[in-house]
């Protein structure tokens, strides 16, 4: 399972990864937390489901002004926001829509989901988006994490 290749590489080499999620719930978060070991490498997880919370937890409001909370900059931020606030070596950013419109955020599509990964050690961003094509929340969420599980292996040389 790629959940487990990911906890040992990262308790292999001593690092660190925390989770900054809007859209997706925490749905990162617990398919990492369910790998025994996870405790050894997982530091903290934030669902940041509101904008109030994503500036709470550090993001930038004029970037959520400028380009939407829901875009590249925004994940990024999150990332990076994590990453810092709990001394991770990584961090991960996630925001988007799942296929929903929000009347609180209108701008954008409302089938992208932003993420990064912010590799701290090496000041490094790995953005890039997905479009919600399952036709249940929950699969799209699993497809979501599926995907960040694939990039994050391929960053950690797995």
């Amino acid at each position: 399972m790629i959940s487990d290749k990911i906890i040992e590489i990262l308790r292999d080499n001593n690092k660190y990864i925390s989770t900054m999620e809007s859209c997706t719930g925490g749905e990162v978060a617990s398919s990492i937390t369910n790998v025994s070991g996870a405790s050894d490498v997982f530091k903290f997880g934030a669902v940041t489901y509101s904008n109030e919370f994503k500036i709470k937890m550090g993001v930038d409001s004029n970037l959520i002004d400028k380009y939407s909370v829901y875009s590249e900059e925004v994940s990024k931020d999150m990332a990076y926001k994590i990453s810092n606030f709990t001394n991770s070596n990584y961090g991960i950013g996630v925001t988007g829509k799942i296929n929903r419109a929000d009347s609180r955020n209108m701008s954008g599509s409302d089938s992208t989901i932003f993420i990064t990964i912010y590799d701290r050690d090496n000041d490094k961003y790995y953005s890039y988006s997905v479009e919600a094509i399952k036709d249940t929340r929950l699969d799209n969420k699993k497809y979501i994490v599926e995907s960040i599980n694939n990039k994050l292996l391929e960053i950690l040389g797995g």
